[in-house]
């Protein structure tokens, strides 16, 4: 949100800066705020995005297969905690996981029948799936491996063409990570076997190893070729299995990999993998032919699921969240006039300005020394280190100092940060006076002694 609120000056200065990544659902989220800003109604944009992928998958499961197929696959999207999680997220990954599915219909209609209108919503589809989410390139290179083996007589002779109007419109983003490279990435760690186990887990639903065995049984059937299908269609429906497990298992391998050199591995990222796994899933499931079979395979499926979901809204998972709802109102009701207020990490002042919007400005709010760029919020104050001697020079202004720590903690003691600003607090004669945790975050207040 801090970053959909910037002037059109700011606003492209720091996605070119810092946030090109999910630049796509930031220019959605500018005309979305102009209606409301409570939490429900932010993240309500990547619920409709999340609910409109339930029927875009099925129309991809029936253009791969066949509409029992499809059905399943929705169904079992429906329950997915993975899915239902981020789609409560108000961040890009349920656009990311729409476009993709989109961009992977759109690539096997223009296959079958390579029409100007398939080719432009593919080239469509595909570039604004990059701009959702960098890894969605990802798929496209999936798709540049599987459309190779390609079991029809011949690939569309424009697809050498459409690979590069792709390139084209992707060129910025390229661009982006040439000149930047992995630095906004640069706090994640090299992942182990351990991650890839964890992956599993949570993008099967968070239903434990039972579900996940159950996802990978189902998910071998679905790659089996039926011995009564002709070697044309077999051919082809194999072609279309193989398709689905290079999408699901490419970006995964290809990122762990390249992580032993420059680790990339988030787990969230591969939310995108999350469609053909369950298509694969769901091709397994209706090869139980009798109904009095897959109905209750179904339901396991579903219960165990649902399950996972529960233990989802019981305990967060994949990601730890800042309680920055509760350390706002807490600073907001417990300051006073002339009280300064200092964030250890640039970026803390957003969601902390989000919160006071809600709260409402008072004469008694902390003013806020760093990050501080003037009375209007610029790129700037989410990327820019503490100058120490302007700080130096204007907290003893203040009878009173708030320091907002994030995550400061390391092994060693504090990060190098926190134990500057700490030490010019002490410095200038304060003294540390209360300090409250709201889960990852740490509110300590500092009075000037006599």
């Amino acid at each position: 949100m801090g970053i959909a609120r910037l002037d059109w000056i700011n606003f492209l200065r720091i996605l070119w800066r810092r946030e090109a990544n999910m630049s796509l659902y930031y220019l959605l989220l500018r005309p979305w705020l102009h209606f409301g800003s409570s939490e429900f109604y932010v993240r309500s944009l990547s619920v409709i995005i999340g609910v409109a992928t339930v029927p875009a998958l099925y129309f991809l499961g029936r253009k791969l297969f066949d509409s029992r197929i499809g059905v399943i696959a929705a169904a079992l999207l429906t329950v997915n905690v993975y899915h239902i999680r981020y789609s409560q997220e108000a961040r890009s990954y349920s656009l990311m996981v729409l476009l993709c599915v989109c961009s992977s219909f759109y690539f096997l209609k223009y296959l079958e029948t390579p029409s100007r209108r398939n080719r432009i919503a593919y080239i469509a589809f595909s570039s604004t799936a990059v701009y959702a989410h960098f890894y969605s390139a990802l798929l496209i290179i999936a798709h540049w491996i599987s459309a190779r083996y390609w079991p029809k007589t011949a690939v569309p002779a424009s697809l050498k063409a459409t690979w590069r109007w792709i390139a084209l419109l992707i060129s910025p983003v390229i661009l982006f990570v040439a000149t930047t490279g992995a630095g906004p990435l640069r706090w994640i760690h090299r992942p182990g076997l351990k991650d890839l186990a964890e992956l599993g887990l949570r993008i099967t639903g968070n239903g434990g190893w039972i579900l996940l065995c159950a996802y990978g049984i189902a998910c071998v059937a679905g790659l089996l070729v039926r011995q009564s299908e002709s070697s044309e269609m077999g051919a082809l429906n194999a072609w279309r299995s193989h398709f689905l497990l290079l999408w699901l298992l490419f970006p995964i391998i290809f990122v762990f990999l390249l992580s032993f050199a420059r680790p990339l591995f988030l787990p969230r990222y591969f939310i995108l993998c999350l469609p053909p796994l369950l298509l694969l899933a769901a091709a397994g499931l209706s090869r139980i032919r009798f109904p009095w079979l897959l109905v209750p395979a179904l339901l396991i499926f579903i219960a165990l699921s649902i399950q996972g979901t529960r233990g989802y809204y019981r305990h967060d998972f994949d990601l730890q969240r800042d309680n920055w709802r509760a350390a706002s109102s807490y600073l907001l009701s417990q300051s006073k006039a002339g009280d300064a207020l200092i964030f250890h990490v640039a970026m803390g002042r957003m969601p902390y300005e989000y919160y006071h919007s809600l709260h409402g400005v008072s004469p008694l709010d902390p003013v806020v020394i760093y990050p501080n760029h003037g009375k209007r919020i610029t790129f700037l104050d989410f990327v820019e280190k503490p100058d120490y001697k302007k700080l130096a020079s204007i907290i003893p202004d203040s009878p009173r100092v708030w320091l907002v720590l994030s995550h400061a903690s390391e092994p060693a003691g504090l990060d190098a940060t926190a134990s500057t600003l700490i030490r010019i607090l002490n410095g200038n004669n304060y003294q540390k006076v209360s300090a409250e945790d709201f889960s990852g975050l740490e509110v300590d207040l500092y009075t000037k002694g006599m």
